[in-house]
């Protein structure tokens, strides 16, 4: 989605939001690879890298925010969390009407408009999308030349989940979580160093699933 308004980009500065999060930094490394010079939006302090400028800045507050989006012609904003979307997405849109008329590139989530969020439970499991949709009005309304981009769910995530599900499950099973060594089985990688975390989640699979140190059955998949 985007809108009719638009213009032709030239080789101004490009302000990333939440550049050093797991889409972010993807998108900052593709923008460099082009030769583009790129701003990054970060809540911490941070040097400044090749072809990147990091601004501190935080968008739930707005504050700093008009410092990074001065003179940026494109914003592409992957920032994202939880709760608060909208809120982020407005602070964001007020800076950079002040600062003319960057084009905005909106990163939201495919389903936005498909699920519905109306009861307490709704919002306690679908609030993500819910946010996500009154960001992308708040984008669409903006006034400014805008893109929305909707994306899938990133497997990085239930990577992430799963280690930590991992990790919790090693502390009761009295692993120590502190060592060096890395192993990898099936595409997989844990790094630890201690035996029962190893013999738990690195056992012998089969073929068609086997076991899996204590008592958890596994399917080796690819």
């Amino acid at each position: 989605m985007s809108s009719a308004a638009g213009r032709d980009h030239g080789t101004g500065p490009i302000l990333v939001t939440g550049g050093t999060g797991t889409l972010g930094r993807l998108v900052v490394s593709r923008l460099q690879a082009s030769g583009r010079t790129v701003r990054v939006l970060t809540r911490r302090s941070r040097e400044a890298g090749e072809r990147a400028d990091f601004v501190t800045g935080d968008l739930a507050t707005g504050k700093g925010i008009q410092a990074a989006v001065d003179g940026a012609e494109i914003i592409v904003h992957c920032a994202g969390s939880s709760k608060g979307d909208e809120d982020k997405a407005r602070n964001l849109v007020e800076a950079a009407t002040r600062a003319g008329a960057p084009h905005l590139v909106y990163i939201s989530v495919v389903g936005a408009d498909r699920i519905p969020v109306v009861s307490r439970v709704d919002r306690a499991l679908f609030g993500y999308f819910a946010a996500k949709l009154a960001a992308e009005s708040v984008v669409a309304e903006s006034g400014l030349p805008w893109t929305t981009l909707r994306a899938t769910q990133f497997h990085d995530l239930t990577l992430t989940t799963v280690r930590q599900m991992a990790r919790l499950r090693a502390r009761r099973e009295g692993c120590d979580g502190g060592g060096e060594a890395a192993e990898r089985r099936g595409g997989c990688e844990l790094r630890d160093g201690s035996e029962p975390c190893r013999a738990m989640f690195l056992g012998d699979v089969a073929p068609d699933g086997g076991r899996l140190g204590a008592g958890h059955r596994v399917r080796r998949v690819g």
